[in-house]
């Protein structure tokens, strides 16, 4: 009776383990299946301003086909026209020939999955394929800090100025130090610091000012402390990320790797881009817009694109930052120009501005960092138009005097992805062409098969039947692995990251071998199978496990502190150490018992009889 319910349970038990496991299998092998399925790079052809697109299939394919691009397909929408090449590896140099061609449109590449359309409903796609696999471009750009920094207190001086001027703070004085600036206050003016100060702390919230006297005179000196400058310098990284991110969108590139590399440089994979030259002259841009008030005398001196100079207030009225959306267009004359759209911000900065000062002129100041001669890094600006102001303007106008629409169509690009606050400067260029990104998938894939077949063959020579099941689990375990990679966001498969797989099935192998070592010995102390089994996976868990917490720690630090095709390798080491611990124990373990009870089932069967 005792036995009866002891087998009863060992089948409940066996039951709900197979269950689980199933169910992760299962969802594991669901999620590896569309990269059975690879996707195909499509061209994207719209229109930049109106919904209906002039142009038609059998006028663009012949086209391309007539420059050595062959289309597979070819699609027509009101708004939009699709092309697939028979050679997607050729689509950015389509691309770049299609704008050249079509001025006013916008070409994107956009990957279209291929695989069943149940698949695509889970938002399942297959793994992402890194710059070494799929070819591309990699830019390694460095961010100067220190010219950011010094641009903010520079600003924060001429918005001192500016204060002291409107409030009419006689007695109060800004003057430039060697670390920032100060503002000197004689004792009659003293009772019209406050309202100085707190106006431009107010603005300024990371600037500290300290307070010294000299005689008569107070002195306020402003800067910012070294926690502030690491604040300071951790929010312009972030935002120089994520309008590097913005452009590269509206490039067109959708599996682009854009990360930090130390303090103060950042990485940027493009795979599949092999013109870099497009993306090299827009993502390298540090051009800025900024909306100035003409002044009679002590303004700003500024160059005017036409020629000569003119002086403006030194407080921009608004800048790019507040501009939400511009797109290129021409006026009355066929000229090219940007129309803009400004946030709530900069609307009521434009309105209130506008209204007090219709008939009187406004200008636009272009600006961008350049290295000179000495390559020094310094800020050139220049008036590409003065306009008079005709009427009341809200959040949505103009900028017309363009030089040529390429000009255009590049500044509305920017100021819809955002301008950079701090001078980049590309450092390191590498193209890998698509023939070498296959010639190593291919020969990755080989080593991969080679590793794997001749770990398959032995297993099943020298263990037999255990073996078998080791086998089993290593298939598991490598579907497993794929799945999880396709399934998790962010994860990126390099040519390291295979060499991760072919070290994953070694060190998964290794698991079953100190596994199955393990019962030969409590077989050899003379146990039962079913003994032997228990005993043999209870104690070499513990082993396992240490083993592989220890390598998942160093997978970790290879994560943390590397790059690019190092940080590919530990993302696939460490995700393949889970699944060889839940394939090469769990899953092997549940494997070896069932096969243990179904031969003592038949024994005892035969026996009874």
């Amino acid at each position: 009776m005792l036995e009866r319910k002891k087998s009863s349970a060992l089948r409940t038990k066996f039951k709900l383990s197979y269950v689980a496991m199933l169910i992760v299998l299962i969802l594991l092998g669901i999620s590896a299946l569309p990269n059975l399925y690879p996707n195909k790079s499509w061209i994207h052809i719209s229109n930049e301003q109106q919904n209906t697109l002039n142009i038609k299939t059998n006028e663009v394919i012949p086209f391309l086909n007539n420059h050595g691009f062959m289309v597979e397909k070819g699609s027509d929408a009101q708004s939009q026209l699709s092309l697939l090449l028979e050679n997607p590896k050729t689509s950015a140099q389509a691309q770049a020939l299609l704008k050249a061609q079509y001025p006013n449109t916008k070409v994107k590449i956009v990957e279209h999955a291929t695989s069943p359309f149940w698949l695509q409903q889970f938002g399942l796609s297959p793994i992402k394929l890194g710059l070494d696999l799929n070819g591309g471009v990699l830019f390694v750009l460095d961010v100067d800090l220190d010219k950011a920094l010094e641009e903010k207190i520079n600003s924060a001086y001429l918005q001192t100025k500016s204060i002291i001027v409107k409030q009419k703070a006689h007695g109060l004085k800004a003057i430039k130090t060697r670390t920032g600036f100060a503002i000197n206050v004689l004792d009659s003016a003293q009772n019209k610091l406050q309202p100085v100060l707190s106006e431009l702390t107010q603005q300024f919230t990371n600037l500290s000012h300290l307070q010294t006297n000299n005689g008569n005179l107070m002195v306020i000196n402003f800067n910012y402390t070294p926690d502030k400058i690491n604040v300071f310098n951790n929010q312009i990284m972030s935002q120089t990320l994520t309008t590097l991110r913005s452009r590269i969108e509206e490039l067109g590139i959708t599996e682009a790797v854009t990360q930090r590399q130390g303090k103060h440089r950042i990485r940027i994979e493009l795979p599949g881009v092999q013109d870099p030259s497009e993306a090299k002259r827009i993502i390298g841009a540090t051009a800025t817009l900024g909306f100035y008030q003409l002044k009679d005398t002590g303004g700003q001196t500024f160059t005017m694109q036409s020629g000569g100079t003119i002086e403006l207030d030194p407080i921009p009225i608004f800048t790019g930052e507040h501009i939400n959306n511009a797109n290129i267009g021409r006026d009355d004359w066929g000229k090219p120009l940007v129309q803009l759209s400004l946030d709530t911000k900069g609307g009521e900065a434009m309105s209130a501005f506008s209204k007090a000062n219709i008939g009187k002129p406004m200008a636009t100041v272009y600006s961008q960092y350049e290295q000179n001669a000495q390559g020094n890094v310094i800020k050139t600006s220049e008036v590409i138009n003065v306009a008079n102001i005709a009427q009341h303007l809200s959040s949505r106008f103009s900028i017309t005097n363009m030089k040529s629409q390429q000009a255009a169509a590049d500044l509305a690009l920017l100021l819809r992805a955002g301008s950079l606050t701090a001078p980049v400067t590309i450092v390191h260029e590498q193209t890998i062409g698509p023939s070498l990104g296959s010639e190593n998938i291919n020969n990755g894939l080989a080593a991969l098969m080679l590793g794997m077949g001749i770990t398959l063959a032995f297993m099943a020579l020298w263990y037999r039947r255990l073996g078998l099941i080791a086998n089993v689990a290593l298939l598991l375990n490598l579907s497993s692995l794929v799945g999880l990679m396709s399934l998790l966001p962010g994860v990126v498969l390099t040519l390291p990251g295979i060499a991760g797989l072919v070290l994953t099935i070694g060190m998964a192998v290794d698991t079953n071998v100190i596994i199955f070592e393990r019962i030969k010995e409590e077989k050899r102390k003379g146990r039962s199978p079913y003994q032997a089994i228990q005993e043999g996976y209870k104690q070499a868990s513990n082993t396992i496990l240490d083993a592989n917490i220890t390598t998942l720690i160093t997978a970790i630090i290879l994560y943390a502190i590397g790059y690019g095709p190092v940080k590919g390798f530990a993302i696939t080491l460490a995700l393949g150490l889970l699944t060889s611990v839940f394939t090469g124990v769990y899953v092997s373990k549940i494997l070896t018992e069932t096969l243990y009870l179904k031969r003592c089932n038949k024994t005892g069967a035969q026996t009874h009889a």
